[in-house]
């Protein structure tokens, strides 16, 4: 049987569905330490979230581990979009894999800024990074109201040639909202779920883990959370035919092929690298057994494949 893994995201091809998040291989340097890493496996990397100018990040600490999954409060650190662009791009344009920026900001000109000097890149996408606090409106994040959240990607679509990706918060009252906002505004593609939102909390000390007090959960804890969100958003999204990036705790191809029936036509896998760098490879295989096993060997077989009850 003749499988096809192939896949696209917003009429960009790719040679996996798998797919490495954002914040989790910082701009994919880190890969070319590991021997033999299978680029092969990766349809493409989500660059670690840039900013118009230079972020030091949170205050320590900046992660803890939770049952199930970690908290993260990076804040964003990075060296400013057009250090990014000019130094560190160059040095990673010829890995054998798609590039797509990840890019934030406090203002809806910060966003369209940052899309600007990506624009002139190496990248095949951009992505907008929409749960970022909205300095002008009092510190709300962009992705929690869905005028807001159209401005951010109307601002970016003007700016930039290349196809652009919303990546959507589960810390929302109605995801549907916010799809058919971002898709109206001119999103070519969807990136769903960004992390949710919890805490720790050191009983010996009485005070919170993380610096910043409170953290994006990701990990295998959040997944149910996650199909279910991409679900939601796939209903709004296939009547548009926007492609969605389906991520939320993914660490075996019965998670990936999950997210695929749910209505993703890739998968992120972004916690689970920590533990397991090499999991892109493992991952795909797994996949590939179940799809030979199903007698479905095409992705586009899998994609929206849920069967009601």
């Amino acid at each position: 049987m003749s499988l096809d893994l192939t896949t696209s995201i917003a009429g960009i091809p790719l040679q996996s569905p798998i797919t490495l998040l954002s914040g989790c291989v910082g701009f994919g340097e880190e890969m070319l330490r590991l021997e033999n890493f299978p680029f092969s496996a990766v349809g493409a990397i989500f660059l670690k979230g840039t900013t118009l100018h230079p972020k030091a990040g949170n205050r320590l600490h900046r992660i803890a581990e939770t049952p199930g999954g970690m908290l993260n409060a990076i804040g964003l650190q990075n060296p400013g979009a057009q250090r990014v662009v000019e130094e560190i791009l160059p040095r990673v344009e010829s890995l054998p894999t798609r590039l797509i920026a990840n890019i934030a900001g406090s203002t809806v000109e910060e966003y369209a800024e940052v899309a600007r000097i990506f624009d002139q890149s190496c990248v095949s996408a951009i992505e907008i990074n929409i749960s970022c606090p909205n300095v002008k409106e009092g510190g709300a994040a962009f992705g929690s109201d869905p005028l807001v959240a159209s401005r951010v990607v109307e601002a970016v679509r003007k700016v930039t040639t290349k196809p652009v990706i919303t990546k959507l918060s589960p810390n929302v009252t109605d995801i549907a909202q916010i799809t058919r906002a971002v898709i109206e505004a001119g999103t070519q593609a969807l990136s769903a779920i960004n992390t949710l939102m919890g805490m720790s909390i050191d009983v010996r000390t009485h005070q919170p883990v993380l610096g910043n007090v409170q953290g994006g959960l990701s990990g295998p804890a959040i997944k149910p959370v996650a199909l279910l969100k991409v679900w939601q958003t796939y209903q709004v999204a296939r009547k548009h035919g926007i492609d969605i990036v389906g991520q939320g705790g993914i660490a075996s191809g019965e998670d990936a092929l999950s997210f695929l029936l749910v209505g993703s036509r890739a998968v992120g896998l972004g916690t689970e690298l920590f533990q397991d760098p090499w999991a892109p490879q493992r991952v795909l295989d797994e996949m590939s057994s179940l799809m030979i096993e199903q007698n479905r060997p095409s992705i586009q077989q899998w994609v929206g494949g849920l069967q009601s009850p």
